[in-house]
């Protein structure tokens, strides 16, 4: 079974030589390498396109079967690669916004600006991680929500600039096309210095994997060691962004399946990551070119290799070594008001004037301006559908949030990180791709639907295997992951349809209408009414399942609550999109004010999450006056610096 990685790289070679041989025959291809006058079409396409390609592909696995490697060992963490642990989404994030802003710095070439942006992503995730003693759950946990961050503000950047649309779709997905042999010069000299460094380093690993503690013991200076095969890991994950994109985790594959086959020595695990890693890559990027001989359609492989990324880390999580300290899933004691109904009270009267501000404030061309009692009323009916859709999606959103962290006992839980929003996302995808025209019940229904069953897979692994809360969340974000690659699969096939989930995806309410307004409103409402009913539940179910069976709380009750949420995050995705950060943020605002009991938390919740996407919806209408900026563009904003800085002093 030692051999299963080269026999990974000889099956892909051989689905490589049946779709070369689909474009020039078997027999020619020496004519096509050594030619005796000019080549033909089909010669070029396959020496300089597909010939390059493979080489690419076998290159860019065994760089990232090297990094997710080099960074599970230096960890002790089977589930840490560079996808896992937001390296790439870094990386992407950087490239976009010198694609965009500043194209100057692209001119030396990609590399420096996809370091720069990999190496600020590593740096924020293990920063927060050091805290903890890098324990590997922790670790997971803050590089995918590092990386979900990073890419929400490249998707909404991408969807802002039109002209570079579908390059950066593309490019996003992860392609291996090629037009020359350039590409594995700079991939083979990056891959040969990071190898041969990491051979250098063979010894301090080993040390490294026996502990941390035992290492220093013997001497070695852990974080410096720790942070030199970082920068390697960062490195080589910055080239392969540099050169092809994203390509999901054949980082976490390529070692798991080595790590699986037993081998001792380290020099020959880390040679056999990156055979493993070439092999698996080649292997899905041939599988992409016959498929395109028989559907005539091209798919990025990295949409392609994220399939496998998901049901891996399902599959590793009961393996996961390492529970949570205690006390880290917490945010620590929590502060009861002393008078909760004037909290509630004062939230409510700030919504109410930042609605009114909101319908008044304008801008111009002679600038910021308040309109008039006749302009208010003439805008009224385009502005007040909008914003009641803002108010009642963000409602639903944070009471969403605030209904899975008390049923999970994980302030970490929210719909964007339990994959709800994703698999409402990806059931929306799927009703624009197969219905020839859906229409909004539809569309409504199909979020709903995607929703609901992630939930209920996290809710049905959380019960079979009875699995720490860090673990659920962990389950969730998993599910996010399979579920926003097969989204990218869809979109980058370069179908006009892609515009419409890649502008739903950014969140607007610029389509709502007086119908979908009010239908979220109701649904708002009767939320709050079944978490004012439900507070006995949100009460005691954070106790813990031995004290809530005691008290007489039946799993009924944790699955009615699943349900609520799923079907307020389905309606409200449905209409506004999956805006980012807002179920999660809210809750923790409330439980800040002190508003942390049962149906109180779940009522500040609402209202603190209407409040802050309000002032998302305001700030993507008149920030960029006369356009309209992403809607999940603010949202991001107004969450991400609020919450590394929460997860910061989390961790002191």
């Amino acid at each position: 079974m030692k051999s299963l990685p080269i026999l990974l790289l000889l099956t892909g070679a051989m689905l490589w030589s049946l779709a070369a041989n689909a474009l020039l025959p078997v027999h020619a291809w020496v004519d096509a390498l050594f030619p005796a006058g000019e080549r033909s079409i089909e010669q070029i396409r396959l020496v300089y396109g597909l010939m390059p390609r493979a080489v690419v592909a076998v290159l860019v696995g065994a760089a990232l079967g090297l990094a997710g490697s080099l960074l599970q060992r230096v960890l002790r963490n089977p589930l840490a690669d560079p996808t896992v642990l937001g390296v790439s989404a870094g990386a992407q994030l950087a490239l976009v916004g010198a694609t965009l802003f500043a194209p100057a710095l692209l001119a030396p070439g990609r590399l420096p600006v996809a370091l720069a942006g990999a190496a600020a992503s590593a740096a924020l995730v293990f920063l927060i991680g050091r805290r903890r003693g890098f324990e590997p759950t922790r670790m997971v946990v803050v590089g995918l929500l590092v990386g979900l961050m990073a890419t929400s503000l490249a998707t909404a950047l991408t969807l802002a600039h039109g002209q570079y649309l579908l390059s950066l779709v593309i490019w996003n997905g992860g392609s291996l096309v090629q037009q020359d042999w350039s590409a594995v010069t700079r991939l083979s000299v990056v891959l040969g210095l990071c190898l041969l460094l990491a051979l250098g380093l063979l010894r301090p690993m080993q040390l490294l994997s026996i502990g941390a503690e035992t290492a220093g013991a013997l001497g070695m200076r852990v974080g410096l060691m720790r942070a030199v095969i970082i920068t390697i890991a960062v490195l080589l994950t910055a080239m392969v962004s540099a050169e092809v994109g994203l390509i999901g985790f054949i980082g976490l594959a390529a070692p798991t399946i080595v790590r699986a086959l037993g081998f001792r020595r380290e020099a020959w695990r880390l040679i056999a990551c990156m055979v493993a890693g070439g092999g698996l890559l080649l292997l899905c990027d041939s599988g992409v070119l016959l498929l395109d001989k028989v559907v005539g359609e091209m798919f990025p492989v990295g949409a392609v290799t994220g399939l496998i990324g998901g049901p891996l880390m399902l599959w590793l999580l009961p393996r996961l070594a390492g529970r949570t300290p205690a006390g880290s899933a917490s945010t620590g004691e929590t502060r009861l008001a002393v008078s909760p109904l004037r909290h509630v009270a004062l939230l409510v009267a700030l919504l109410v004037a930042g609605s009114l501000l909101g319908l008044a404030l304008g801008r111009g061309p002679a600038g910021w301006t308040l309109l008039s009692v006749d302009q208010v009323s003439a805008f009224l009916p385009l502005r007040l559908p909008r914003l009641a859709a803002a108010v009642a999606a963000g409602a639903l959103l944070a009471g969403a949030g605030a209904i899975l962290q008390r049923t999970t006992s994980n302030p970490l839980a929210s719909p964007e990180v339990m994959g709800v929003s994703a698999g409402a996302a990806l059931g929306f995808g799927l009703a624009v791709f197969v219905m020839p025209a859906p229409d909004p019940l539809s569309l409504l229904l199909a979020a709903g639907l995607g929703g609901a069953v992630v939930l209920a897979v996290v809710a049905r692994v959380a019960v079979k295997t009875g699995m720490p809360t860090d673990r659920i969340l962990l389950t969730g974000l998993a599910l996010s992951a399979l579920a926003s690659t097969l989204l990218s699969a869809m979109m980058s096939g370069g179908d006009a349809r892609a515009w419409v989930i890649l502008t739903w995806l950014s969140g607007s309410t610029s389509t709502v209408g007086p119908m979908e307004a009010f239908v979220l409103l109701v649904l708002a409402g009767l939320l709050l009414l079944f978490s004012l009913l439900s507070a006995r539940w949100l009460t005691i179910l954070p106790l813990g399942a031995e004290i809530t069976g005691g008290l007489g709380v039946s799993p009924l009750a944790r699955a009615s609550l699943f349900l609520a949420a799923g079907i307020a995050t389905g309606t409200a995705t449905v209409l506004v999109g999956p805006v980012s950060f807002v179920g999660l943020m809210a809750p923790h605002i409330a439980r800040t004010l002190g508003l942390a009991t049962g149906g109180i938390f779940a009522a500040g919740s609402m209202l603190i999450g209407a409040f802050l996407m309000m002032l998302a919806d305001a700030g993507s209408r008149l920030a960029a006056f006369p356009y309209e900026l992403p809607l999940g563009l603010f949202a991001t904003l107004l969450g991400t610096p609020w919450l590394l800085l929460h997860m910061t002093r989390q961790t002191r």
